[in-house]
């Protein structure tokens, strides 16, 4: 009698669940298991990562709350990436602004940070800043575009025709080892004091970095990947268009990168030395009034015009470089 009502109990679940939608169907799979006779979980619900009943009526009850706690953990970590390598330059800046006022420092020779961000947003709002920005930049970029048009053929070329590095070597080699700055007077007395000179310099001074990275870049590309394009067919420009280019070019940033605060540091020297306007004639002209403030203002728009040249270049490479596994990092 007893397997008897269990048999019919069993057909009539059985209708049950094929009258079910798809839904209940799915409701009742991922339901906890539980003991039929106390309606506690069950031990192997338990041991198979089941949810406990009383977590599960917590979470019910605060709908949205565990995607709340994901979001917020997830802008934490991303303002944690952002800024965390702002957290030195805020201690700097601290340090900055209290090492004058309690007399660590003569404030006289180092006013606090403060007064020198009024000094330099007085020249901002004067229109002083801006000139002096915009002169030191056209020099500087004029320079680094020609050292860029110079260096990189001269580097590939060197780097893949064994020919003209023998004639070219030593001369390059000579040219190298000399600082810019010792060639300042060289370039004054043959192109005058003019921007002619100072661009020269800038020239000078940018193209060892790139040429050098170039031919870095040229002469460790995958000799696998040149003889795979070489039997397919790749003529000599193809070859460099497609393979030993796109291969070389991280190097060659690298040198890009190097180059341009080397052209900006020169090019702020050869101001001091003779210019009438530019980042270097100003922070000279303001050391030699006395006006302190003015001369770091200067100094904080050297640092701002390089950081800016370096991020630009660096977004450019992840442009051109967007095939390489973690170029978007």
């Amino acid at each position: 009698m007893s397997s008897a009502l269990s048999s019919a109990d069993q057909a009539l679940d059985i209708q049950q669940l094929a009258a079910s939608t798809p839904d209940e169907i799915a409701r009742l799979g991922t339901a906890p298991t539980t003991d039929s006779v106390v309606g506690q979980q069950h031990p192997d619900a338990l041991r198979s990562g089941g949810v406990d009943p009383a977590a599960a009526r917590a979470d019910a009850a605060a709908p949205g709350g565990y995607t709340a706690v994901r979001l917020a953990r997830a802008i934490g970590r991303i303002a944690w990436r952002f800024g965390k390598p702002l957290v030195a330059i805020a201690l700097f800046l601290a340090l900055w602004e209290i090492a004058p006022r309690i007399g660590l420092v003569d404030p006289v020779f180092l006013p606090p940070f403060s007064t020198v961000a009024q000094s330099f947003a007085e020249l901002v709002r004067n229109g002083q800043m801006w000139e002096h920005v915009s002169a030191s930049l056209g020099r500087s970029l004029v320079g680094f575009a020609l050292a860029v048009v110079a260096a990189v053929p001269v580097g590939v070329a060197i780097a893949w025709y064994r020919p003209v590095a023998e004639f070219l070597g030593p001369i390059l080699e000579l040219f190298r080892n000399t600082a810019a700055l010792a060639l300042l007077p060289v370039f004054v007395l043959i192109l005058g004091i003019g921007e002619t000179s100072k661009v020269a310099l800038v020239l000078y001074a940018a193209f060892f970095p790139i040429l050098l990275n170039t031919i870095t870049g040229v002469r460790t590309v995958d000799p696998l990947l040149v003889k795979s394009a070489t039997s397919l067919g790749f003529s000599s420009v193809r070859l460099f268009q497609k393979v030993i280019l796109p291969a070389a070019l991280p190097a060659i940033f690298t040198g890009l990168r190097m180059a341009a605060s080397s052209s900006i540091l020169v090019l702020i020297a050869a101001e001091m030395i003779g210019a009438r306007a530019g980042l270097g004639y100003l922070i000279t002209a303001a050391q030699q009034n006395f006006q302190i403030p003015d001369m770091y203002s200067g100094i904080i728009a050297i640092s701002l015009v390089g950081l800016v040249f370096n991020g630009v270049l660096l977004a450019v490479e992840r442009r051109l470089s967007r095939w390489r596994p973690g170029s978007g990092q």
